[in-house]
């Protein structure tokens, strides 16, 4: 045994036994010293479990952030809570229990279409911005027959699917009926997570003073106001991957693609190879794509950016017009061809994007875009 080893391990014998011999001091009530008696929203049996080292399991990070989201947590609680699971990687049940919690508090979407059949490509942001690559992605599924139910916000850069959508003159702020006809109109329809997720205002000032990412950062994808159980979800490190695509396999999802470009994005990349964890039938199966696979020329990040909200708006349409070619199309439809693949519209990656593919060259996906800028404002 190493020496400095066989040291750490005397010393932690050695604590225990202490411990063990000394009795833990009582206050005036009878608890232990540094104890309190339970008040309403009390986030401290799931903070010394964490303490502790141990992680949460799946009723206890339910609860935990069931208590979250009731607004009734001391902030520094929250703080606490949060700072201390962002030490390491989330497990899969601490992921899938938070996310239950947030479920059950979101302001749902009816569609009229069933959860298992619809499909989201929402992802974690938190990367370098490139184009809105899941947007589009979204919208060529849609033009390729997917329901869907995009699921977005604002970005940090200025220009997340929220406000390129408004860009190109969506209404994002649309009402429940008017979602609900853009589903029936055009096949996919946008849910403004700031509109569906009332509940997180409560924690939202302790993840601003905290400034670091939380847990939180992850469980956007994971819970999709209209229930969307077929996905592509990027996330922005590659520590996430496995983590998540268990969760969602625990949370029910019919098929999901969970990735991470390993040049930092939470995309599909076809400037580096890319993790991915695909999910069906509550199994995950995991393997590394890289352009060659995909069947694509590989191309240098620097190929794939735009400048303002403007430039990727006009990129957006450009490639859903057919008239963008080169590395942002092929990134566009190698993503939409996973989303197609993930609606279950194609059996394998090369199919999807071959659909994807005939969903620009024809008009689909042009015309899904119209449709959609028409029916939200109606």
């Amino acid at each position: 045994m190493d020496d400095a080893l066989g040291d750490d391990l005397h010393a932690a014998e050695s604590t225990e036994a202490y411990h063990r011999a000394v009795p833990t001091p009582q206050n005036a009530n009878g608890l232990p010293e540094f104890a309190r008696p339970p008040v309403s929203g009390d986030l401290t049996p799931f903070i010394a479990t964490l303490v502790s080292g141990r992680t949460l399991g799946l009723e206890e990070s339910q609860a935990a952030f069931a208590c979250l989201m009731s607004g009734e947590c001391h902030h520094a609680e929250v703080g606490a809570l949060l700072a201390l699971m962002a030490t390491r990687i989330p497990t899969a049940d601490e992921l899938a229990g938070a996310a239950s919690a947030m479920r059950a508090h979101v302001d749902r979407l009816d569609t009229g279409v069933p959860a298992s059949a619809l499909l989201d490509t929402a992802g974690t942001g938190g990367t370098a911005k490139l184009f809105n690559v899941s947007t589009v992605a979204a919208i060529i599924a849609a033009a390729a027959g997917a329901k869907v139910a995009k699921h977005g916000n604002r970005s940090r850069t200025g220009r997340g699917s929220a406000e390129v959508l408004m860009q190109l003159g969506v209404n994002v702020d649309a009402g429940r009926e008017t979602q609900r006809r853009c589903m029936d109109e055009a096949g996919i329809c946008f849910c403004f997570a700031i509109h569906h997720h009332p509940a997180t205002r409560h924690v939202m000032p302790v993840r601003k003073a905290l400034g670091i990412p939380t847990i939180f950062n992850l469980l956007g994808p994971l819970t999709n106001p209209a229930g969307a159980r077929r996905q592509i979800v990027g996330v922005y490190a590659p520590q996430f991957v496995r983590p998540v695509a268990d969760a969602l396999a625990i949370l029910g999802v019919e098929r999901a693609i969970v990735m991470h470009g390993l040049d930092g994005l939470d995309e599909c990349s076809i400037s580096s190879p890319t993790m991915i964890a695909e999910v069906s039938n509550g199994s995950v199966a995991e393997r590394v794509l890289t352009a060659n696979d995909l069947g694509v020329a590989a191309a240098p990040h620097s190929a794939l950016i735009v400048g303002d909200l403007e430039d990727a708006a006009d990129l957006l349409m450009s490639i859903l017009n057919g008239n963008e070619r080169g590395a942002r199309r092929d990134m566009a439809v190698v993503n939409a061809g996973l989303a197609i693949m993930a609606a279950g519209l194609a059996n394998d990656l090369p199919s999807g994007m071959r659909l994807a593919t005939a969903a620009i060259n024809d008009g689909a996906a042009a015309q899904t875009m119209e449709r959609l800028r028409t029916a939200s404002n109606h």
